[in-house]
């Protein structure tokens, strides 16, 4: 397993159990779904590239953009760090492991 496959895994599991947070702190329904769409999505795709299959990194990179991208706005908007700015955090260092284990 290398880095970006595992980097993935943990983002997967990390935005899914932050989904389900948001839905039992907040019982935000939005965040339920998206945190577990989100996950589910990375898990695929690192499960695919531990599988041999190309498009699975891709897959993972694309969801990690996108959620860096959301986050950063969420973050701009509401200037709380938790759960934006960790999301951001996380995502970015995600992101770039991906890149260089690539």
């Amino acid at each position: 397993m290398t880095s970006s496959i595992l980097a993935a895994f943990l983002y997967g599991i990390f935005t899914l159990i932050g989904g389900i947070m948001g839905y039992v702190k907040s019982r935000s329904q939005i965040s339920l779904i998206s945190g577990c769409f989100s996950g589910m999505l990375l898990l695929s795709g690192a499960l695919a590239a531990l599988k041999g299959n190309p498009w699975g990194l891709t897959l993972a990179m694309i969801v990690t953009a996108l959620l860096v991208i959301v986050f950063i706005v969420r973050w701009l908007k509401t200037r709380k760090f938790m759960p934006a700015g960790m999301m951001v955090g996380v995502g970015v260092i995600t992101f770039i492991v991906m890149v260089i284990g690539r």
